[in-house]
């Protein structure tokens, strides 16, 4: 299965983009109003001297466009001088025309009189008026890396969220219109570079909720995917690897993800954890498929708390990379090692390579299916993040295949999460992929709700070689705090006697599991109360492989989980279908990933999520690995401090 790592492509040419979203420490969003040259020259060197050689930058719409058919030139001006800074500094930077929304604050032009933005005539011809003359006035200029139509629109159209939900169609049709026309008021204006909506791709395929933003439908509009990332945890692990998720989720007609917004404020956590978090997503983004990264932000705003937005939203003052007199941060200094070791493997001629294992993502996240529960979508979304967490610290290199798009011919592992829906066809269609020699796994799940609920799966007894005995209506509880898990023969990497604990969590209806009698299976492990947990059904050349409970649900609903045990049943799985890596380590401490150099090189990551020192010694088939630096020495042990990340190079 081929993975996405696609590059963005300007004048002809892939780029890997690493940046930050710029507002001046003086006047923040209002910042062109009260343009200080000389202080956004020091701030940009200090970005440029931390391997950030882009920036995001953005019209304030308000004070840029006055009125209807007018353009401030004072303000046109201080860009163009903007610009001239970046150029002599060596960098580029990518307009954001409607600003629109920052930072906790929604700001309208003054002549709006509260007209729909996307369906009304009249305002969507002014913006694309605005769109155009923006464009013409600086589409040549060697500063500009590629435009943005706006900043987080979904929040300044609907701040309020009062219509996620339902169907929505006919928004989402003139959504793309709406977009439509302003890419063509770009490409009118002579802007040739890179363009994308700056809608922080939150569409239902990445989160189960139809906003109309619907990625799909945009995708073929733009140059690049462009996520934007804040989402909060209850689990370390899944937080550091919160944003990968989202990127592998994004390969989507083989569009580059740029991770256009990620960061965090200073309010919020220690600065030691600030760079942890930075460099655990940099380089999990990186493994993911990112081809681009634009922080948020370049500094902090300690003189602006009486300023909207930081007056009523102050923990906005302090995302910044340096602190309000410019000092650099940690996280600057993250920034600046990921650079570098962009740099040292020459990432634009990378791809990551193919894989055997498909993580198979449900249909009914993102299809609108008649009569459905809205609390399912979200439901794949949580379980399919968990499985992808637990296969990365088995060192898996998992492809995400969306039943949307069908299913890949060519793994060998198959895993289907927790997945209470998928559609008939790709039942058979797994079922047709395990008898040409496939494994394919397939955990229960009922759902989280009342609704229909039972088991979507068509002719369970004869896919699986079981016999259920459930009862219409009912869900069979799990009575324990704890699932005890003991092997009852072999499998790949796990030996009959072994036994994995798992933490149980859930809703009244969720928190169950699928009673069955083996009728041709092999029982390959049973709970405490010698119910079948796993069961292999030869079927062909391959096998199907029942988990009769939610794992990955119950450990996607628990705090502080991760590592759990099922990162061992999915090491296992892989092993069995002989689609285990080349390189991997004996733990799930540390994970590791490869990217491949188009002239052969193969580069390896190791990257902690322990909070204590580790020292590894890889599992290598076939090769030694290599010191990037210290003339290619040959490594044996791979030391890493607390949630450190090592490079080294494949040599076979």
């Amino acid at each position: 299965m081929k993975r996405s790592a696609a590059k963005v492509v300007v004048n002809g040419e892939p780029r890997t983009w690493i940046g930050v979203n710029f507002w001046s420490r003086v006047g923040g969003p209002l910042m062109w109003r009260q343009y200080d040259a000389a202080v956004v020259e020091s701030e940009l060197a200090v970005m440029r001297d931390h391997g950030m050689t882009l920036t995001r930058s953005f019209f304030y719409w308000p004070d840029f466009m006055p009125t209807p058919d007018a353009l401030d030139e004072v303000l046109v001006e201080r860009f163009r001088t903007f610009l001239d800074a970046h150029h002599a500094l060596g960098m580029t930077t990518i307009p954001t025309f409607l600003v629109g929304h920052m930072s906790g604050e929604n700001w309208d032009p003054a002549w709006r009189g509260g007209r729909d933005l996307f369906s009304d005539v009249w305002f969507v011809a002014r913006q694309a008026w605005y769109v155009r003359e923006l464009t013409a006035r600086f589409a040549h200029h060697p500063a500009v890396a590629g435009w943005l139509l706006t900043n987080e629109v979904p929040i300044y159209d609907d701040w309020r969220g009062e219509t996620l939900g339902g169907d929505k169609t006919q928004r989402a049709a003139e959504i793309v219109s709406w977009a439509q026309i302003l890419i063509d008021a770009i490409r009118a204006g002579g802007g040739t570079q890179p363009v994308s909506v700056g809608e922080g791709a939150w569409g239902v395929e990445v989160t189960g909720v139809d906003n109309g933003f619907r990625v799909r439908e945009l995708s073929p509009l733009v140059d690049f995917l462009g996520p934007h990332v804040y989402r909060m945890e209850t689990d370390l692990v899944r937080q550091h690897l919160g944003p990968a998720f989202v990127c592998e989720l994004l390969d989507i007609d083989g569009q580059p993800v740029v991770l256009e917004e990620f960061g965090l404020t200073s309010d919020y956590v220690s600065e030691e954890n600030a760079a942890h978090y930075y460099r655990q997503v940099l380089h999990t983004t990186l493994l993911a498929g990112a081809t681009g990264w634009i922080t948020w932000n370049n500094t902090d705003y300690d003189d602006l708390f009486d300023q909207a937005p930081y007056s009523h939203h102050p923990f906005e003052m302090h995302f910044g990379l340096t602190d309000s007199e410019g000092r650099p941060k940690a996280q600057a200094r993250e920034v600046k090692a990921f650079a570098d070791v962009v740099a040292d493997v020459d990432l634009v001629r990378c791809h990551r390579p193919d894989t055997q294992v498909a993580l198979v993502v449900s249909a009914y996240l993102e299809k609108q299916f008649p009569f459905t529960d809205p609390e399912d979508p979200p439901a794949v979304v949580h379980a399919t993040r968990q499985a992808s967490v637990a296969a990365r610290e088995a060192d898996l290199p998992v492809g995400v295949a969306r039943e949307a798009d069908g299913l890949p011919e060519d793994c060998a592992l198959y895993l289907v999460p927790s997945a209470k829906q998928l559609t008939a066809p790709t039942w058979r269609h797994l079922q047709q992929l395990a008898e040409g020699g496939a494994t394919v796994y397939c955990s229960w799940f009922v759902g989280t709700h009342l609704n229909q609920r039972g088991t979507w799966w068509p002719k369970l007894d004869e896919t699986f070689g079981v016999r259920k005995t459930t009862r219409y209506g009912l869900v069979d509880p799990i009575v324990d705090d704890e699932v005890r898990v003991t092997m009852t023969a072999d499998l790949g990497t796990l030996r009959a006697g072994e036994e994995l604990v798992f933490a149980v969590a859930g809703t009244a209806s969720s928190r169950s599991f699928l009673p069955v009698e083996p009728a041709g299976a092999e029982v390959l492990a049973v709970d405490g109360h010698g119910n079948p947990v796993l069961l292999r059904h030869r079927v062909g050349k391959g096998s199907m492989v029942l988990c009769t409970y939610p794992f990955e649900h119950m450990a996607a609903m628990t705090p502080a989980v991760n590592p759990e045990p099922t990162w061992r049943l999915y090491d296992a799985l892989a092993a069995d279908a002989g689609a285990r890596p080349d390189v991997r380590v004996p733990g799930p401490e540390v994970m590791v990933g490869q990217m491949e150099h188009e002239d052969g090189r193969r580069f390896v990551w190791f990257i902690s999520q322990s909070d204590v020192d580790q020292s590894v010694v890889p599992e290598v088939d076939g090769g030694r690995l290599l010191d990037l630096a210290h003339g290619g020495s040959a490594v044996d042990k791979v030391e890493l401090p607390p949630y450190g990340v090592k490079v080294l190079r494949l040599a076979r």
